[in-house]
């Protein structure tokens, strides 16, 4: 069956990098596009990144662009997502997502999700 497992959460002060990774199995991971989204307490999930399946295109929500960076190895089935100049506002539970793709509006989740990892900014 298709896994998604996502590592390299923590927590970090704020200005502080975390490099999050996504290892895929189960799934043709070189012809999905990936992306990631997160989760605050108290919020909808909501869209980070999104790569295209060849890696180039990445996609990224206003709110993290100019300090997250999405990128893919298709030889390793590995997705990731190097957060910078983090803020405590990106505190969340960050999920790795498969066939991610956009629906005339938004960036919508396919449906393969990671169990998700947990990134805590403290100011």
């Amino acid at each position: 069956q298709v896994q998604l497992v996502e590592s390299g959460g923590g927590l970090v002060q704020a200005g502080g990098s975390l490099r999050l990774s996504c290892a895929a199995s189960g799934l043709p991971f070189s012809r999905y596009a990936m992306g990631w989204f997160r989760q605050a307490p108290g919020k909808e999930r909501e869209f980070v990144a999104r790569i295209s399946w060849s890696g180039g295109t990445p996609r990224y929500a206003d709110a993290v662009k100019g300090r997250f960076t999405i990128s893919r190895d298709n030889a390793k089935n590995t997705v990731y997502l190097q957060m910078n100049s983090l803020k405590p506002e990106d505190t969340a539970v960050y999920y790795c997502n498969a066939d991610t793709s956009w629906n005339g509006s938004s960036y919508a989740p396919g449906n393969y999700w990671g169990q998700g990892t947990q990134v805590a900014v403290s100011s």
